[in-house]
């Protein structure tokens, strides 16, 4: 038999991983005990301390001391209990291992009470417990997060990605009790004041910059009301869907991760939504706690649904509805006997296709010896290097040293063609200016010799709070590339001055767009950034398909490009140049 002591760190490993653990556990007691304000306190990123603050029905003395024993709970008293749940908690582990590995303090007082209790306890020893006075609900503290464990404490992650994943856990709360007033303070400044509200007006106050357009405005209802399940909600209009869009499923009260249903949505959204975008969702269900299951996981965010495949069509149409409401696509509709009726597509134009002919070789036989396939030479040599994209080798291309006297010309606004002895030369001029801006803002983010563009009326950058850790580390290589940023709120940047190669572009959705590309990385991988925001800056800023060059434009683009030690790709590995041979032409013919 393992000492309790030993137990709880062990159960504490499953359920509290990080402070946003904590103030997960912290903030569902206090909503389970009925509570309409919840304050909770950080400070240090939670690692020195969370506090949590409730004016819910509170504990007797007698219970707060049991609270801290393990499998101890007031929600449910036997196993048939978990298939009726109504509460966020049940399994009674998370205040014994939350005291296991932190310094606990806790004063809590029933409201028929006059005095409440003071109780103690670190890392598992109580310390002291005496009545006091207090006012009605719970005041918990945790203090000095896994102190008695170093090696647990070492693998925490740095204070603004513990900064961020307190707030992620926190939205995720709020989102599903919008009647509930929060107050979040972070290291003694009141970041974030949610009064109590409906839906709507909460996920404006949580995503909303404030701007002209609100984030709510981008935002579809849905509903369903039926005998299996309740689904309420918004959806994001496809024309608003972006590359790291918010997306929440909520299940009676609990935030849940669900990939089946995450596909029901992008179904839905077929033929919609742009390369690599994502639409914005928070849908709420409601269903029957005996056909779902809250207890496969220690976090309790998968969820199993007994009927998930009936429900996936529901989900499907109830978006499409939606959609379908605002003409932004065509709605399913379900017949009497439950079968989905889909949309009738018509295609303007009817392409027919030849049948392919298939030839045998009817002497063929796999098992002689003269007609088996010998394997390839240094067949090894394919598993040197399995992360690295393979190319076959490729001839030099015949690049001329001087284009001043080459005829050049422009084919469609996208590609320049290049003759030479041995063939045409294809560049795809956007792709080349890519590269032309990736190797110039390298340079410039390493040397940190960013040239600034003033500008007149400068532009206000309004950021996502779960975005402001990585904002205020970034904005260290974007001021080495040329942005003159300034802080004007705690979510907000003025934009004074810009890269000189960004001069008439808007800066606003470049800086997002590197943000969003940053974001894939976190901060562990800082030392990637550089060729991410090089790249993403790139981009944003290269000629565009379609503008028109003239000949010493181009002649320009080509021996910038050509200089560049790496030209014929562009860094995320597509084809800049290519040659069409005298022989490959000639095929043609």
């Amino acid at each position: 038999m393992l000492p309790d002591s030993v137990a709880n760190q062990i159960a504490a490993g499953e359920v509290i991983q990080r402070p946003a653990s904590c103030l997960k556990e912290l903030v569902e007691n206090s909503l389970d005990a009925g509570a309409k304000h919840i304050q909770v306190l950080v400070r240090d990123a939670g690692k020195t301390l969370l506090q949590v603050i409730d004016d819910g029905k509170g504990m007797s003395e007698t219970d707060a001391r049991m609270a801290f024993e393990r499998h101890a709970t007031s929600k449910i008293r036997e196993a048939a209990d978990l298939f009726e749940l109504r509460t966020m908690g049940f399994r009674g582990e998370a205040l014994a291992s939350i005291c296991a590995v932190a310094q606990v303090e806790i004063l809590t007082r029933q409201e028929e009470d006059e005095l409440g209790t003071l109780l103690e306890i670190h890392g598992s020893n109580v310390i002291r417990q005496e009545p006091v006075q207090c006012p009605k609900g719970t005041n918990l503290k945790v203090k000095n997060l896994f102190y008695n464990v170093p090696a647990r404490r070492k693998f925490l992650k740095g204070d603004q990605t513990e900064r961020r994943n307190l707030l992620n856990e926190f939205y995720r709360i709020v989102l599903t009790y919008p009647e509930v007033q929060f107050t979040y303070v972070e290291d003694d400044e009141i970041l974030i004041d949610l009064p109590a509200t409906n839906l709507k007006q909460r996920i404006e106050t949580i995503f909303g910059t404030g701007g002209k357009q609100s984030f709510t405005s981008q935002l579809v209802e849905i509903r369903t009301e039926n005998n299996l399940i309740n689904i309420y909600g918004f959806i994001g209009k496809p024309e608003a869907a972006t590359k790291n869009a918010k997306q929440y499923f909520f299940v009676n009260g609990r935030y849940m991760r669900h990939p089946y249903f995450h596909k029901a949505v992008l179904n839905a959204y077929t033929g919609m939504l742009g390369q690599d975008m994502a639409p914005a969702y928070f849908i709420y269900f409601e269903i029957n706690p005996e056909t779902i299951d809250v207890n496969i996981h220690p976090t309790k965010t998968e969820i199993k649904f007994a009927d998930e495949q009936m429900i996936f069509p529901i989900l499907t149409a109830t978006i499409r509805e939606a959609l379908g409401k605002f003409n932004v696509a065509p709605s399913l509709d379900f017949n009497t006997d439950g079968h989905i009726e889909m949309p009738v597509i018509t295609h303007p134009e009817h392409t027919s296709f030849e049948q392919p002919v298939i030839t045998r070789q009817p002497t063929y036989n796999p098992f002689h010896s003269s007609q088996r396939m010998t394997p390839p030479q240094s067949w090894q040599k394919l598993y040197d290097h399995p992360s690295e994209p393979i190319r076959a080798a490729e001839p030099t291309l015949p690049i001329p040293v001087s284009f001043t006297d080459l005829p050049l010309v422009q084919l469609n606004g996208k590609y320049i063609l290049l003759p030479t002895d041995e063939g045409l030369l294809l560049v795809n001029q956007h792709r080349a200016h890519i590269n032309i801006l990736y190797d110039l803002c390298l340079r410039r983010l390493q040397d940190h010799d960013g040239q600034v563009q003033q500008l007149l009326f400068p532009d206000v950058w309004d950021i996502d709070r779960t975005d402001l850790p990585l904002v205020d580390v970034l904005v260290t290589d974007l001021r080495s590339i040329g942005f003159d940023l300034t802080a004007l709120t705690p979510v907000s940047y003025s934009i004074n001055g810009v890269p000189a190669m960004l001069a008439g572009n808007s800066s606003i959705p470049v800086l997002q767009n590197i943000l969003d590309t940053i974001r894939d990385l976190g901060l562990s991988a800082r030392q990637q950034w550089q060729e991410k925001i090089a790249l993403s800056m790139a981009q944003s800023t290269a000629i565009p398909y379609g503008k028109t060059l003239t000949q010493k434009e181009m002649q320009h683009l080509l021996e910038e490009l050509f200089s560049l030690q790496k030209y014929r790709y562009t860094p995320d590995g597509k084809n800049v140049v290519i040659l069409l041979s005298q022989e490959q032409i000639g095929r043609f013919f």
